[in-house]
């Protein structure tokens, strides 16, 4: 009760303040009544979906993620505005004190506040609280495909011109809008790869929440079938459940649901592609993760019989699995494909110019592709959203990748 008794003496401060702006930059009272009509119906929506309107079974309900987008996009807007009030406030002090002490003056007293400032804060914090607003409405389901050729010295001969089309984190709980799901899995379709894989995160915690979109995602098709693997949302662990039995009877129910839709799910297991006399290994693990995630993945046992000589590819959820793992394994794993990151669904990306998310501060490998030790990784950066329910900047994405055999030299 008290952490609510804080946030809401907090949230109603940072409103306070703001609007203070508010007051400096126009005189129509009813912008002030709007700007308090807003943030008081955020505050009380927010405050009800997470304790009397909880959900019972999810972390996060739709209905309490867009509370919780709506109180994102409010606090942005404050942020931005107060940083430049708080800013201005200091040389107010600083000059009013100066004033009082040295300048002759007999009391303290502030300079007024200058409305360019407040036009000009408030002008700022506009902006992303439309792109959050933009992101929920429209962002979250902006799917992209991004393609990339990669190139191997030793990519068996058939295999070159080989299409692999990734998706990840589809985190069905969160969908929406069947129409824009749909239109998704026809992108994916249009591609016609030889390969679907997925790597992970099917549901947000529970297998019931893909029942009304197995359907659907059963359409998926590719040449060479549809594989997938467990991510860490996969196992139900966020959620309490009234017995084990329950929450292991979930988990075997979306690995029966992922068959049944035509996937093949490898649970550190591998799989041979193969064309002819040529083959690829393709090793999927269960979920590994640091800091505190899931570390069900076992590569040793997924690649036990396989050949080390094998082009091998990869599916392992989580990229922090490929920096503390795959990299300084024996083996020489070709491609790994995760995913996990979304690329924090926010950020800036200006092909060739500007890659940026805040999620780079905990993943040194969080979106596109990567190259180390002559091995590659794509982290996709999810086909799906959670938490947050939009995206900004970071969209969702379907990679296609070509594996090329380079070119004798």
């Amino acid at each position: 009760m008290l952490r609510w008794i804080l946030f809401v003496i907090f949230y109603l401060a940072l409103g306070a303040y703001t609007l203070q702006a508010l007051k400096t930059a126009t005189r129509y009272p009813w912008v002030y009544y709007l700007f308090m009509a807003i943030s008081l119906l955020v505050l009380g929506n927010f405050i009800y979906q997470f304790t009397w309107g909880e959900t019972q079974g999810r972390v996060l309900s739709r209905p309490k993620s867009y509370a919780f987008g709506l109180l994102l996009t409010v606090l942005a807007f404050q942020a931005i505005t107060i940083l430049f009030l708080f800013s201005e406030d200091i040389f107010r002090l600083i000059a009013g004190g100066y004033q009082r002490f040295f300048g002759g003056s007999k009391t303290f007293s502030l300079p007024e506040r200058r409305r360019f400032l407040s036009l000009l804060g408030l002008g700022l914090a506009s902006i992303p609280f439309g792109a959050l607003l933009y992101g929920m409405y429209k962002g979250k389901y902006n799917f992209q495909v991004l393609k990339y050729n990669l190139e191997f010295d030793d990519l068996p001969e058939a295999f070159d011109g080989y299409q692999i089309t990734q998706i990840s984190d589809v985190h069905s709980g969160s969908f929406d809008d069947r129409k824009k799901i749909e239109y998704a899995i026809n992108l994916v379709n249009q591609q016609e790869s030889d390969v679907i894989l997925f790597t992970g995160d099917m549901v947000n915690n529970k297998s019931e929440e893909m029942v009304p979109w197995a359907e659907l995602f059963s359409t998926l098709k590719a040449k060479d079938g549809k594989f997938s693997v467990l991510g860490n949302h996969d196992y139900g662990d966020y959620i309490q459940w009234e017995t084990a039995e329950l929450k292991s009877q979930n988990l075997e129910n979306l690995k029966n649901m992922q068959r049944e839709m035509g996937f093949d799910l490898l649970l550190n297991e591998h799989r041979y592609l193969k064309k002819g006399v040529d083959q690829i290994a393709l090793v999927g693990v269960e979920n590994w993760g640091r800091g505190g995630f899931k570390k069900a993945g076992d590569l040793k046992r997924a690649s036990s019989e396989i050949n080390s000589a094998d082009f091998k590819i990869l599916m392992s959820h989580d990229p922090s699995h490929w920096e503390d793992v795959v990299l300084k394994d024996d083996y020489h794993y070709h491609l790994t494909l995760s995913g996990h990151t979304h690329g924090m669904q926010f950020g800036i990306e200006i092909p060739g110019w500007v890659k940026w998310s805040p999620v780079k501060w905990r993943y040194k490998y969080w979106a596109g592709i990567y190259k180390e030790l002559g091995q590659f990784i794509n982290v996709n950066r999810g086909f799906g959203f959670l938490g947050y329910p939009g995206r900004v900047g970071i969209w969702p994405e379907i990679s296609v990748i070509t594996l090329k055999r380079k070119p004798l030299t």
